[in-house]
């Protein structure tokens, strides 16, 4: 396998990734039950808060499932797609797509929903075992300390130091670039 090829399908799985990630669930579940855009409901902001908050908690749920499904999908995708030459680094580069998607959608001029769900799922997907204990860590801080944000932030930075003794250095840089978009997204809420 050529270092080129390699190049293009990584490039070609953070794109569809991406694309998946654009696809907000919250601006679906709106439209399904309030039958306005996201931006007319509640504070605006696509995510789960506002859609529970603002139409019920199963709504909330709802998007929130949407988000692991998208994710899911879009690592599936990718792994179909260059799994033979990039193994699971497609998984690794197709939930980043989707994770900068969720935060970046280009069809809501940058501002999009909540990461969390696509980055837990993100990464107990790309590190099954690993990275469902630094999700259930991040879960055991925020019941403890009532600190959604905080537990939010120790997911991805816990799971830099799993990802590269697990599979290298490039896993890891990787998902610290997925750390660094979810303390970014939550920094500026």
């Amino acid at each position: 396998m050529s270092v080129e090829r390699s190049v293009l399908l990584a490039g070609l799985c953070l794109v569809a990734g991406y694309a998946f990630g654009n696809f907000l669930a919250a601006e679906i579940v709106a439209r399904c039950i309030a039958g306005a855009g996201i931006r007319r409901v509640g504070n605006g902001r696509p995510d789960s808060g506002n859609v529970s908050r603002s139409l019920g908690r199963p709504a909330g749920l709802a998007v929130v499932a949407g988000d692991v499904l998208k994710t899911a999908l879009a690592c599936w995708f990718c792994y179909k797609l260059a799994a033979p030459e990039l193994g699971y680094d497609a998984m690794l580069y197709g939930g980043l797509g989707t994770l900068a998607g969720q935060v970046w959608p280009l069809w809501l001029r940058g501002k999009g929903g909540d990461a969390t769900a696509v980055l837990c799922t993100w990464l107990t997907l790309y590190l099954p075992i690993t990275g469902g204990l630094c999700v259930l860590a991040g879960a055991v801080v925020a019941a403890g300390t009532g600190r959604r944000s905080l537990a939010v932030t120790l997911i991805p930075v816990l799971a830099v130091p799993v990802a590269w003794l697990q599979f290298g250095i490039h896993s890891g840089l990787l998902v610290l670039l997925g750390a660094v978009i979810q303390i970014y997204r939550q920094r500026y809420r």
